[in-house]
């Protein structure tokens, strides 16, 4: 589990700590006030920890300077390393630190806003993690997926790593034996959301079964349906099963509200499995229907708003309900929308 990230001068961000739940985190703002930035730092973090023994036997400097300053680079896009450390008036140097309940695992890091290719680490894992993260951008990937791989691999596109680290975990072969009880479970809330199931053939296309009639090109299918393929298929690999990291860049896109709901509860049925959460949204009815069921089911979650200065510089409030985190602009105009609208109604009635 992920206890703590320290950020300094990343981006736009100050100097903060962020301490997380084994639960539920939730990060919300406005456009542009650093949500998804957030996000991949986090899971930068994750990724290069979470590596395979094959490739070394224990965590070492050298492997560590490079694969972090690599993986931050592929997530992030920037022109260079560097251009990720906020940039004031001559040089300046980012931190970042990440605590885990495994005090094992601590990682911290730094590199100056001059950087190409490699970071200074200042505190190395001694093990690694034992599962990948799981990170879900605003976009479907089942559609890209014939393909996408190899031409990753093979050519230079401009897309993100996250996208090509899910592609190859949509990628895995379906788990089988004692777990496939709990994979049920999971299955069966999506599954029912959709009206069907996602299914692979032997060429690597994804398709879409509902629970009567021909199946359907993934395509073809509508992409908030998608959406919920992509997380299904990702729990019969056994990729959000049993402990392990979720990543999600606003769950809620491209979502009616009743498919939110569904959301809602897959998303808690994770967390009461261990599957440590953060997400980032603008959705008050997301919200609303996480700490529903969050506060039913008695689960720890922490929650974190982030807003912009007139300078651009971010801050960051945190605490374990909405409440404690202060007003929220985003919230606060649904709310009123929905006054107005209120209004309205009565007015036409006089």
């Amino acid at each position: 589990m992920l206890k703590s990230l320290d950020i300094h001068a990343l981006t736009l961000f100050p100097s903060v700590t962020l301490t997380f739940s084994p639960g539920l985190n939730i990060i919300v703002g406005e456009n542009g006030a650093g949500k998804t930035h957030l996000l991949k730092a986090a899971y930068s973090l994750l990724a290069v920890s979470a590596q395979s023994a094959e490739a070394n036997e224990t965590p070492t400097k050298s492997f560590l300077q490079k694969a972090l300053a690599d993986k931050l680079v592929g997530v992030f896009r920037p022109d260079s390393l560097g251009r990720l450390a906020s940039r004031r008036q001559g040089r300046s140097r980012c931190h970042l630190a990440a605590q885990f309940q495994d005090k094992r695992c601590n990682l911290a890091l730094s590199f100056a806003s001059n950087a190409e290719n490699q970071v200074a680490i200042e505190a190395a894992p001694t093990a690694w993690l034992d599962k990948l993260p799981v990170y879900l951008p605003t976009r479907e990937l089942l559609s890209l997926y014939p393909g996408f791989i190899s031409m990753y691999r093979n050519q230079y596109v401009d897309f993100e790593e996250t996208w090509y680290d899910t592609s190859l975990l949509l990628g895995r072969p379906g788990i089988r034996g004692v777990k496939e009880k709990q994979l049920k479970e999971l299955l069966t809330l999506l599954e029912d959301a959709m009206g069907g199931r996602v299914e692979q053939d032997r060429s690597g296309r994804f398709y879409f079964k509902p629970e009567s009639g021909a199946r359907i090109e993934i395509p073809l299918v509508a992409e908030g349906l998608r959406k919920l393929a992509m997380l299904a298929r990702l729990v019969v690999t056994g990729s959000l099963l049993d402990k392990g990291y979720l990543f999600w860049d606003e769950p809620e896109a491209n979502l009616n509200p009743r498919l939110i709901k569904r959301i809602a509860q897959v998303l808690v049925a994770l967390s009461k499995q261990g599957i440590q959460i953060f997400i980032a949204t603008h959705s008050l009815f997301l919200l609303r229907e996480l700490e529903i069921l969050q506060t039913e089911a008695a689960l720890e979650a922490r929650y974190f708003a982030l807003a912009q200065s007139e300078n651009f510089v971010v801050h960051v409030q945190q605490g374990n309900s909405l409440d404690d985190v202060g007003p929220l602009v985003l919230l606060d105009e649904e709310v009123q929308q929905g006054d107005r609208f209120l209004a309205l109604g009565e007015e036409s009635h006089v």
